[in-house]
C-alpha cells in the first residue's frame, strides 16, 4: 500500500493527513512530500496518523528529522496514532521526544 498525504491549513497550523504505510519503500517520498509541502512561513506542523497502520524505523527517522526542523519557536506534533503505531513510538522512545495527541483538534488547541 502506498502513502497518500493530504494537506490541511487553518489559522497558521499546517497539518499533513497521512493515509497508508510508512516503510522503507516510501520513506524518501514521505520525507520529500512533507518538505515540499511546508514553507519558511509555516511555524506549526502536525502529522495526523489516524489512517497509518505501519511505520518502519526509516519512517521514524523522518519524523525525528522533522521534529528537529520544527524546534522552538516552531512547533511539531503528531496525532491520531493507532494502537500498533503508538506502540512503535513508545518502544522506540519517540513518545518522549515528540508531542503526541489523540486527535487533530487536540493538537491544534495545544499549539
Amino acid at each position: 500500500m502506498s502513502l497518500r498525504i493530504t494537506w490541511y491549513s487553518e489559522n497558521g497550523v499546517k497539518a499533513a493527513l497521512l493515509d497508508g504505510r510508512i516503510d522503507s519503500l516510501n520513506t524518501v517520498l514521505f520525507r520529500q512530500s512533507i518538505i515540499d509541502g511546508i514553507t519558511d512561513e509555516d511555524h506549526v506542523l502536525i502529522l495526523e496518523f489516524s489512517n497509518v497502520n505501519f511505520i518502519s524505523s526509516a519512517g521514524l527517522r523522518v519524523v525525528l528529522e522533522l521534529a528537529k526542523t520544527f524546534r522552538p519557536p516552531k512547533s511539531f506534533s503528531i496525532c491520531g496514532l493507532s494502537f500498533a503505531v503508538r506502540e512503535v513510538f513508545e518502544i522506540s522512545g519517540f513518545d518522549q521526544i515528540v508531542n503526541i495527541y489523540e486527535t487533530l483538534e487536540e493538537a491544534k488547541i495545544e499549539q
